[in-house]
């Protein structure tokens, strides 16, 4: 991983966003996006903005967001940044992200000045190194020629972020399976040492496959046609220094779905076993409803 990608370098020039006032910033999405934008894209570029309105000595050590509306990938996203608090140990920003005068997603953040204290964590999951994943060729093979075609449109999409399941019995069967994954992610290329910039690239991908997770235990994916899914509420805390271009084991579980909703649980360890980072979100995921009959007809 040593000349950048293009996917990377594509995704460095999103999250650096344009200044327009003292707390505004103006972020754009990728010329070939979905049809809305990426959820993690919104949660990295709101986090860009307020980190831009706080000390380089204070980083970032919790957020939560809520999505509201969708967001359009045409027209560019204007992030405005409240400082509600500089305390003396902590740091505290409030950030709505506004699309065609519309609140489309909002950001609380909290930041902390560097200092020692008690430490523990969670074991990292046993599982396969990612050397020994198939990959590539391989993993083609193995997945995307008997996966359904939506699934094979979602992998053979280029994207910063490299994924190793451990695990593709999801992608390939309609079986109730245990809410459980682990996935091996980094970005292609390094993307440097920059605190800010490593935390605002993990708070991106931390957005992808996780809410797939909360489907497994119902046979269903988010790429079938009758479900509805989508992410209502992203939440992440930051517990040590992280580097996104080495490999990062992102284990995650469901421990309910009800009411229309998923919960969805992620650990994110670095090789060494260190945990850097656990994420929750709760998202939409419901058969689709039917069209009105005079819509269906149209």
């Amino acid at each position: 991983m040593t000349d950048m990608d293009e996917g990377v370098a594509r995704l460095l020039e999103i999250l650096d966003l344009e200044r327009i006032e003292e707390n505004l910033f103006r972020g754009v999405s990728p010329v070939q996006s979905w049809q809305r934008v990426f959820g993690g894209q919104v949660i990295a570029q709101a986090l860009v903005a307020a980190q831009r309105t706080v000390d380089p000595e204070r980083q970032v050590h919790s957020l939560h967001g809520y999505f509201m509306r969708p967001g359009d990938p045409k027209v560019p996203i204007v992030y405005d940044v409240d400082r509600i608090r500089d305390g003396g140990s902590f740091t505290t920003r409030r950030v709505v992200a506004i699309q065609h005068g519309a609140a489309i997603f909002s950001l609380s953040a909290s930041f902390q000045r560097h200092e020692e204290g008690l430490v523990h964590q969670a074991a990292m999951p046993e599982v396969p190194h990612p050397d020994a994943l198939p990959h590539g060729a391989e993993l083609a093979a193995m997945l995307l020629d008997r996966a359904p075609e939506p699934v094979q449109r979602y992998w053979r999409r280029p994207r910063p972020i490299e994924f190793r399941p451990v695990s593709f019995a999801h992608y390939l069967t309609t079986d109730k399976l245990e809410p459980v994954q682990q996935i091996w992610v980094r970005a292609l290329s390094d993307i440097g040492n920059d605190p800010a910039l490593n935390a605002a690239v993990l708070a991106y991908l931390s957005d992808m496959t996780l809410l797939d997770t909360a489907l497994f235990a119902h046979g269903l994916s988010v790429f079938d046609a009758g479900i509805q899914a989508a992410s209502l509420d992203h939440s992440m805390w930051f517990h040590r220094p992280v580097k996104v271009s080495d490999w990062l084991l992102y284990a995650q579980d469901s421990p309910s779905s009800s009411g229309g909703r998923g919960l969805t649980r992620g650990s994110l360890f670095a090789l060494d076993g260190a945990l850097v980072a656990s994420v929750a979100q709760e998202g939409l995921i419901r058969p689709r409803r039917p069209a009105p009959e005079n819509q269906a007809s149209a």
